[in-house]
């Protein structure tokens, strides 16, 4: 950590779904003396908060702005269809995008799935949140695709979800400002990507090394003629009387 950063608070931004809490967790291990400020934020303002300056780092869903952004891919998602429990498809282990071809699928404006083609038929409404269309599912409206976590989120007791594995899926990924890349970022960086504390990139002091003036002085001296020297606790010999 560099004196510029000497008892400052590590800001993380994080989208719905995403539980940072084993990262975090390494974190406070580590940097004892550095507290972690969690921010949580809407998937479609994460990338608007870091470029604000009001986080370090966040923890986002692909794919979003990367002009001037660093940007690690960590995991995709399974994506599920959320059903209220006596539709039709409930029934079945998983669901494909063309058993939803009768049905109207809500499209939230804070959809984190990229589409190509729309599965379904288009919904009356476009819910302004994923949750508002979590309520319109459950009223028996419309159905929702959603990343598997947003699902267990939005867990509800008349609701159920089935995996779609035709469906586009959602990667989560850390991001910050290339030009913000900061010691206590790179810190972080190096507990998401599994690096020990002993790593090239960790805080940990080096071992001393030994400096090359002292390993030639443990060498035995040698004379001007290239013979060693005779140490001073013995006697050179002599010639032998005969």
């Amino acid at each position: 950590m560099t004196d510029g950063e000497t008892g400052r608070m590590f800001r993380l931004a994080y989208v719905p779904g995403v539980t940072p809490a084993k990262w975090v967790n390494v974190w406070t291990e580590r940097m004892p003396d550095v507290p972690v400020a969690l921010v949580a934020v809407p998937a479609a303002e994460a990338v608007g908060l870091l470029r604000n300056g009001g986080a370090d780092a966040g923890f986002v869903r692909l794919p979003v702005d990367r002009d001037g952004l660093s940007v690690i891919p960590l995991y995709v998602e399974t994506t599920v269809v959320m059903i209220p429990k006596n539709h039709a498809v409930a029934a079945a282990d998983e669901v494909s995008i063309a058993d939803l071809a009768d049905d109207e699928v809500f499209h939230p404006l804070d959809d984190t799935i990229e589409w190509t083609v729309r599965p379904g038929l288009p919904a009356f409404t476009r819910p302004a949140t994923t949750a508002d269309a979590v309520e319109l599912v459950a009223a028996g409206t419309g159905v929702l695709l959603v990343p598997l976590s947003l699902a267990r989120l939005h867990h509800r007791g008349d609701l159920t979800y089935r995996p779609v594995p035709d469906a586009p899926q959602s990667q989560v990924a850390l991001t910050w400002l290339t030009d913000a890349t900061t010691d206590l970022v790179e810190d972080f960086i190096g507990i998401v990507r599994g690096r020990t504390v002993n790593s090239s990139r960790g805080r940990a002091p080096a071992s001393p090394v030994q400096k090359p003036a002292q390993r030639q002085a443990q060498k035995p001296a040698q004379n001007g003629s290239g013979r060693r020297a005779v140490p001073a606790g013995r006697k050179k010999k002599g010639n032998r009387p005969r």
